[in-house]
């Protein structure tokens, strides 16, 4: 099974609906991710803010920030290797590594509400 990383720049959270202005891309990203998780892909998300380990952990990501600098966020591994830097990768590119059509990579996460009726 192939594994995807994605190492995103600082940020308040992963979806791009926090803040002052939505970030379309950000959103797109959030339920690409989603779906291909519901799918059994591993794919993992590092938020600079929240996860620095990930970022120092790991020598090429090192290596690309000193080289690059902040703007080279976010950078995305297929495999190990560095597949994408500095853009995220679009629906295609996600459907055409993991195989899988790119109209499954728009499933929308479920929000569970609970009711309590007294």
């Amino acid at each position: 099974m192939k594994k995807v990383e994605i190492f995103d720049p600082a940020m308040c959270c992963s979806t791009g609906v926090c803040g002052p202005g939505v970030d379309p891309n950000l959103t797109r990203v959030a339920s690409t991710v989603y779906s291909l998780e519901q799918k059994g892909v591993d794919i993992k998300r590092f938020n600079l803010a929240n996860d620095p380990a990930a970022f120092v952990d790991n020598e090429t990501v090192n290596r690309i920030l000193q080289e690059k600098g902040a703007d080279a966020l976010p950078i995305t591994f297929l495999d190990g290797e560095v597949a994408k830097v500095g853009v995220y990768p679009t629906n295609k590119e996600f459907a055409e590594w993991l195989e899988v059509s790119a109209e499954e990579l728009t499933q929308k996460p479920r929000v569970r509400v609970s009711v309590k009726l007294d």
